[in-house]
């Protein structure tokens, strides 16, 4: 008798049959037919009743219906193990090569008899619980079996990794993350990830997880994922950061929005180009060019390396002024459109921080090669203007020339000069006359740019410095001589070259980048703004500027047009314009047209921007950092002076003029007396530096 007779078509009282379950297989014994239905005895003797057509198609073999209970429950028992010992024998895998390209689907028994040669009942139970269980390779249409085709398994197989690494990342991931989370907010060690950590590759997988969520914490990549493993956990943007740290994938204080915007700190990322770099210096050295007349000085920072500015001015007999502004050239053979200038073009600007600068140029160049430094002849960018004494630019016109500067002076040191207060030594002092004059024209400029409603506000610069690495950093406050004196002589420099230059580019039919703030100003706003309830109401109606390829007003600089031109090192749109009028001097045509310039901008303006949010986002994460350290030093004191900026019937805004921050609290906080303008000392509390968050607690008068 072939084995195979066993399979029973319409099992009765004491046959041995199997249905799913929970998506497993379960024996069973037939005690009753009770017309579609069958009354079934299980392993644990308890019974069920179930409709014949949720049979599995392996029913079989048929005892003695008259067994008692006992010897049903030992015969399903013996058999159930026998099936499970054959199904550990069965590879369908295997099966699946055999049938692959023979059959579409197949029954149970058929695939057996690939294996055996004469199987029983049992043993195409085995092949059939074999089957179920390999979803990638068969789908089980009763009574048959679908074969998969070679393309549709490797895309289930892959799936089914998938799954795999998900369940996995999930279970590993979301404990993991809790036992993180409960670190670090019971300031407890971090578990040491060696011994406590998912293992590879799960562990690696929740690190890449938890770094793309720093970059882009709004990606709908992972979602769900990072919804279960995160599961239990503050709803907070930061915590895949907070997670990371703890963790010691990212140091303490560690700067996020760098990754964000792209940008590599440091210089290693110019090491790809070095050959490109020496052609530069190279062809910067041997430059033959005129040398222009006049002492040109530069005034910066003390600690300023990239010098891409410097003037020389004298009176002249009608009144006014004679000014050259040199610019440092690094668009001379610049190699636009090759690698080294996209990776410059994708740094669009430097970034001046606390804790480093990044330089947007390689520093070879942008501090050496090309830095205007003192006594070192280099190629120069010189913008000539014609000023008359009421401030009124008259003329200007660019040239090409090569520079040695007679020195490189600092804000301390000139102010010292422009108040009177220079002492003996002091390097600026050579240069009196020149920095006396340059104070009179800047004046002059200042004066004339208000009458055409220039809106200028004057505050300080809070400038914060960091003692320590990582966890054990604090932050303070520099305490830096103010030189006002000496930054409006830099500042109205600047201007006056950015307006001749884009009156130069109007004139002789240049396209040009321009900063533009083409937006109605009341009059009453011009003018020069330093109180708190001043700066606080000619803001807003100020929009913020735009770069754009047309000329068009600056409301907030008083100008008709303004292309910026004067930190050539640092922002790559002044190295752009410098490049059009090379170009243009050079063969009499520009190096772009207009259309090309905007073309340009749908690139630079998105770098330019994630730039920008890194140099905002940044310095203020430090500077909420010292307001709280501070405030935990000054315990209950009232430690901050400020003055009220705004105030209405529900809240109040002060300025802290050292810290340069805008911080908003209850009226109630205030009392009834409080008004713009009035000096205070407030107590700070609930400082978050990461979610930039501050609440004024206590207030006192001043």
């Amino acid at each position: 008798m072939r084995m195979a007779s066993q399979l029973v078509e319409f099992p009765g009282p004491g046959c041995v049959v199997e249905f799913l379950q929970g998506n497993a297989p379960q024996i069973a014994w037939v005690m009753e037919e009770q017309g579609a239905k069958l009354r079934l005895m299980l392993p644990n003797r308890r019974e069920t009743t179930l409709g014949a057509n949720r049979l599995l198609p392996w029913s079989g073999p048929r005892h003695d219906a008259g067994k008692s209970r006992d010897e049903v429950a030992a015969l399903l028992l013996a058999c159930k193990e026998k099936r499970e010992r054959l199904e550990a024998d069965t590879n369908p895998v295997e099966l699946w090569e055999l049938a692959q390209g023979e059959v579409d689907k197949a029954s149970a028994l058929w695939l057996a008899e690939l294996a055996h040669s004469d199987p029983d009942a049992d043993a195409v139970a085995a092949c059939g619980h074999a089957l179920l269980a390999c979803k990638t390779h068969f789908r089980f249409q009763p009574p048959n079996f679908e074969v998969y085709d070679a393309e549709t398994v490797e895309a289930r197989r892959q799936a089914e990794e998938a799954q795999r690494e998900r369940d996995s990342l999930v279970a590993g991931g979301a404990e993991w993350f809790r036992r993180l989370w409960e670190s670090r907010v019971n300031h407890k060690p971090a578990p040491a990830a060696d011994a406590a950590a998912p293992p590879e590759p799960v562990r690696s997988r929740l690190a890449r997880l938890l770094r793309a969520r720093i970059v882009d914490p709004d990606t709908q990549e992972d979602e769900a994922l990072w919804k279960q493993v995160s599961k239990g956990l503050p709803d907070d943007p930061h915590l895949p950061l907070l997670l990371a740290e703890t963790w010691g994938l990212v140091p303490p204080h560690y700067n996020y929005w760098l990754e964000r915007a792209d940008y590599e700190p440091g210089d290693a990322w110019c090491d790809a180009f070095a050959e490109e770099i020496r052609a530069l210096t190279g062809r910067t050295a041997a430059l033959d060019a005129p040398a222009p007349g006049g002492d040109f000085v530069s005034i910066d920072s003390a600690t300023t390396r990239d010098i891409d500015d410097a003037f020389s001015i004298e009176p002249r007999p009608q009144g006014g002024w004679k000014v050259a502004v040199a610019l440092a050239c690094p668009a001379l053979g610049w190699p636009f459109g090759g690698a080294l200038d996209r990776a410059v073009a994708h740094r669009a600007t430097s970034i001046y921080l606390p804790e480093a600068d990044y330089h947007m140029m390689p520093e070879c160049l942008g501090t050496d090669a090309y830095s205007l430094l003192a006594g070192q002849p280099r190629p120069a960018f010189v913008l000539r203007c014609e000023v008359d004494a009421d401030g009124t630019l008259t003329g200007g016109a660019p040239e090409l020339a090569r520079v040695a500067l007679r020195a490189n002076l600092s804000y301390p040191a000139c102010e010292a000069v422009l108040t009177g207060a220079a002492g003996d030594g002091n390097p600026a002092a050579p240069y009196a006359e020149a920095l006396r004059q340059g104070m009179a024209l800047a004046e002059s400029r200042l004066r004339k740019r208000v009458e055409q409603g220039a809106v200028v506000i004057e505050r300080p610069d809070a400038d914060f410095y960091l003692v320590g690495q990582g966890g054990d950093v604090r932050v303070f406050l520099k305490e830096t001589p103010p030189a006002p004196k000496a930054q409006l002589l830099v500042s109205e420099l600047m201007i006056l070259a950015n307006a001749a230059l884009a009156a130069w580019g109007r004139e002789h039919g240049v396209p040009l980048l321009h900063r533009t703030q083409d937006v109605a100003v009341p009059r009453e706003f011009a003018g020069v703004w330093s109180a708190a309830p001043d700066i606080a109401r000619v803001v807003r109606a100020l929009a913020p500027a735009s770069l754009e390829a047309t000329a068009r007003p600056h409301a907030g600089m008083g100008l008709s047009a303004y292309s910026p031109v004067t930190s050539p090192l640092r922002r790559y749109p002044d190295l752009v314009n410098e490049a059009q009028v090379l170009a243009w001097l050079e063969t009499g045509a520009p190096r772009w047209s207009e259309t090309e310039l905007k073309a340009l901008l749908t690139q630079l303006n998105p770098r330019l921007d994630a730039a920008g949010q890194v140099q905002r986002h940044r310095p203020r994460y430090w500077k909420f950092l010292y307001l709280q350290q501070e405030s935990r030093a000054h315990g209950d004191e009232c430690p901050w002076r400020a003055v009220v900026a705004e105030e209405n019937d529900a809240y109040v805004s002060i300025s802290l003029p050292r810290e340069q921050l805008i911080v908003r609290g209850k009226r109630s906080l205030f009392g009834e007396k409080v008004f713009p303008g009035q000096e205070l000392r407030v107590r700070l509390g609930k400082i978050n530096a990461l979610r930039g968050e501050i609440s004024i607690l206590a207030v006192r008068e001043a």
